[in-house]
């Protein structure tokens, strides 16, 4: 199903430059449209550069992350899964200075329940907010609804996520049904799974199929546990006289490894200095915009409409 899906045709990327560029570019095109329409006060030194974006971006997917698995009732990994890709993508042609990740994180998670058949209701989803009053709540579910349309948009309706989770358990019974050898094949699961949790944070879904990840997550298990698999590689899944494609494999699962190597946490003195910026530029922009899109307003509330009593929310109210 992977390889005639939208998301192999629009959505897997060549290499790491591609990816990085996309991003770099959505950044300078939002800071030239701004610099080129905003008041005066607005100049290029207090805009965000790509780094300050991409500090923010991570310390924002791991607040999704922590919302999502904090989630009652308990959200599946698939969902999970499609959340944090919907907001990859999402800012692959996007900058975060013109939506706000708060709002849109929130609204990728969302839509992520209801493509992936997880049975919440709207009022459930928003009751997860749990330091935020049942009004606030009530704002907060109206911006998420504001701006679906706009994530459905950019994501250009390709809806469907293709995530390593079914292909790993598919290879877990493949080991126990095809691979003697392994006397154990859920004794790989526990890191195997840390290591999918470890790739869902960083472009392999963008740059790997689904098999890939879940194959390099299993062998990276076994290799950790000290067993050496490269006879089920060549045996069981038939690549002894492929040996063109048992390299591209190998040097697939390297660069792989080398993603997750090269990911780091945000720093957090880092996220507080962008994030101020970040506040005060939505505030500029949403003082200067009659349609209030961006899911936040100038004096650090969220709210619809401007004639709304609003009530202040943070990412303390994600927990």
């Amino acid at each position: 199903m992977f390889h005639n899906s939208s998301q192999k045709k629009y959505w897997t990327f060549k290499s790491e430059d591609e990816v990085e560029q996309m991003r770099v570019s959505a950044n300078e095109k939002f800071c030239k449209r701004v610099l080129e329409t905003a008041k005066p006060v607005v100049s290029a030194s207090v805009l965000l550069e790509r780094y300050g974006e991409e500090v923010l971006f991570r310390h924002y997917e791991r607040r999704m992350l922590e919302f999502c698995n904090a989630f009652k009732p308990a959200m599946p990994k698939s969902v999970v899964g499609t959340a944090l890709m919907y907001f990859r993508r999402f800012y692959l042609n996007n900058s975060i200075m013109e939506h706000h990740p708060r709002i849109i994180m929130l609204t990728c998670a969302y839509l992520s329940c209801k493509v992936d058949e997880f049975n919440v209701s709207s009022t459930q989803f928003v009751g997860n907010l749990v330091q935020e009053t049942p009004a606030g709540q009530e704002r907060v579910l109206e911006q998420i609804l504001e701006y679906e349309l706009l994530l459905i948009q950019q994501l250009n309706f390709h809806l469907v996520v293709h995530n390593p989770y079914r292909p790993m358990e598919g290879l877990l019974i493949d080991l126990k049904t095809r691979y003697p050898m392994l006397e154990n094949p859920e004794s790989l699961r526990k890191s195997a799974d840390d290591f999918l949790t470890q790739a869902v944070m960083t472009d392999a879904g963008l740059l790997f199929s689904p098999s890939q990840i879940a194959l390099t997550a299993v062998l990276n298990s076994a290799s950790r546990a000290g067993i050496n698999m490269e006879s089920y590689l060549t045996e069981c899944l038939k690549l002894k006289e492929d040996k063109e494609t048992l390299t591209k494999m190998y040097d697939s699962m390297r660069r792989m490894k080398t993603l997750l190597k090269k990911y780091e946490p945000p720093n957090l003195e880092e996220v507080i200095v962008f994030k101020q910026k970040l506040e005060w530029i939505h505030a500029q922009l949403a003082s200067s915009s009659n349609k209030r899109k961006r899911g936040y307003e100038e004096d650090g509330h969220v709210a619809k409409e401007p004639r709304l009593a609003a009530e202040e929310w943070s990412d303390e109210d994600l927990l």
